[in-house]
């Protein structure tokens, strides 16, 4: 009988701490950095070595983080999920690497700024948009201004290329978050 009620307080003190907001936000992040890392390697090994640009798979967790946990835990995912995707896959290149990194970086920043104040279907487009803005901002610096090298680089290829991936997230991010809201029981910070 006591060994019931030891194995029941355990059992409700687990359920309280994966309950409790902290640990929601933590394992959250982590999840989604794992599926940052995983699902482009998925696209690669479905569709072919080109996937990663045309169906931007990486950007996926990096910005259902962003909407449903926020700055911190999007930024986190961006940085984990390029880093250690390099480490684990060889992708991205390593040339391509640092401004893969800048440009998830960018995205994770404004559509946690932009969802705190706007719906996420808008928040979404206008992180779309002044995200290539920024992100063509960073790349012209980096290449013209302090001399990196490029990987042969061109934003409106990459928009165009992409377009499918931007299509996806459209359609997907915004919904697959307010689900996790909801089941999380979650109000982005």
């Amino acid at each position: 009988m006591i060994e019931k009620v030891e194995s029941i307080k355990k059992s409700n003190r687990l359920v309280e701490i994966l309950s409790n907001r902290k640990a929601k936000y933590i394992i959250g992040t982590i999840l989604l950095s794992g599926i940052g890392i995983a699902l482009p390697r998925i696209f690669h090994v479905l569709a072919g070595t080109n996937a990663g640009a045309t169906f931007l798979p990486m950007h996926l967790a990096v910005l259902i983080a962003a909407l449903t946990f926020g700055i911190t835990s999007a930024t986190v995912v961006a940085g984990s999920s390029v880093i250690f995707s390099y480490l684990l896959t060889g992708m991205p290149s390593l040339a391509r690497l640092p401004y893969m990194l800048i440009e998830l970086v960018i995205y994770a920043i404004l559509l946690s700024l932009f969802n705190k104040k706007i719906n996420s279907y808008v928040s979404l487009i206008a992180t779309i948009v002044l995200g290539r803005v920024v992100y063509s901002g960073v790349l012209f610096a980096a290449i013209n201004i302090f001399g990196l090298p490029t990987y042969g680089i061109s934003v409106m290829q990459s928009i165009i290329t992409g377009i499918p991936g931007l299509i996806i997230q459209l359609l997907f991010v915004p919904f697959i978050a307010k689900r996790m809201n909801e089941r999380l029981k979650l109000k982005n910070d």
